[in-house]
């Protein structure tokens, strides 16, 4: 008889968010990176100058009280697909959070865009990382680098290869930045059931793009069926922390705690103190 689709392949386990961080509903703030080596608008800085800028907004986020960080090429838009990630972009990638890791005190994690799940493990493993951001795990969908497939088979034989077992897994459920017509005779559940089934330690609700509000009713229709922790990816903010925190288990955090509410500018230490502050109401 086939088994119930809530229930996932792999079994129960330990919540890798209390593994990772020792407070509940953690906040994870987004390191965004100046474009690196290879991307169409770096214009030869030295690296130095990406990793003093990175180290500066991850102290800001930690005396601003986040509880970890994610470190991001966002700056290297337009973004390649997976399998066209060069050694440059991972080489640097390794380099700035290595820097990060080592200026913090809290966890950090690695998400090389677009997809590149097998480099963001590499780094992971070679810096420090204690998990890594994936935008499509399982499935595919029709994203602006084209389409972007699942990358779960591969990545999870690349991190047995490696020894890298311990790099957690954060993986969206409907990720943003693309079209779901693919999957769109699919609801949430059965995508839900697909990323534990392959394996996501913590599942990740998000809107449309960076910093589109994610939408309480999507975190909750994947709350009702998933066994692992599910936390918000984008659009987390003062004003709606305690809605969103009443259902998540958590949330990744990067353009609400900038200058201005914009991704591209430095970290603003007020703005992720008053972030921080709804978010402690709410634990």
């Amino acid at each position: 008889m086939p088994a119930e689709r809530n229930v996932p392949v792999s079994g129960p386990r330990a919540s890798a968010l209390e593994e990772l961080f020792a407070v509940g509903k953690p906040v994870i703030g987004t390191v965004h990176l100046l474009p690196l080596p290879g991307a169409p608008r770096y214009r030869g800085e030295p690296i130095a100058v990406v990793v003093e800028q990175a180290v500066r907004d991850a102290r800001e986020y930690v005396q601003g009280g986040v509880d970890g960080l994610i470190v991001e090429n966002e700056g290297d838009i337009p973004f390649r697909k997976p399998g066209d990630v060069g050694h440059d972009t991972v080489a640097a990638l390794a380099v700035v959070t290595v820097a990060v890791r080592q200026a913090v005190d809290v966890p950090v994690g690695v998400n090389c865009l677009a997809n590149a799940v097998v480099q963001s493990i590499a780094v992971a493993k070679a810096a420090g990382g204690r998990f890594v951001r994936a935008n499509q795990w399982t499935n595919a969908y029709v994203a602006n680098e084209g389409i972007i497939e699942g990358a779960a088979a591969e990545a999870l034989r690349f991190r047995s290869r490696i020894h890298g077992e311990d790099i957690r897994i954060l993986a969206d459920v409907h990720v943003k930045h693309g079209s779901h017509a693919i999957v769109a005779d699919r609801d949430i559940a059965e995508l839900t059931h697909d990323a534990e089934a392959f394996d996501a330690d913590v599942l990740i609700a998000t809107g449309q793009r960076t910093g589109d509000p994610t939408q309480v009713g999507e975190v909750t229709r994947i709350k009702e069926v998933a066994t692992r922790p599910v936390i918000v990816g984008s659009g987390l903010t003062a004003a709606n922390a305690a809605e969103l925190l009443k259902v998540a288990d958590g949330a990744i955090v990067g353009s609400a705690m900038k200058h201005d509410g914009v991704w591209w500018n430095p970290v603003d230490r007020g703005r992720v103190a008053a972030i921080m502050d709804q978010v402690a109401k709410a634990r």
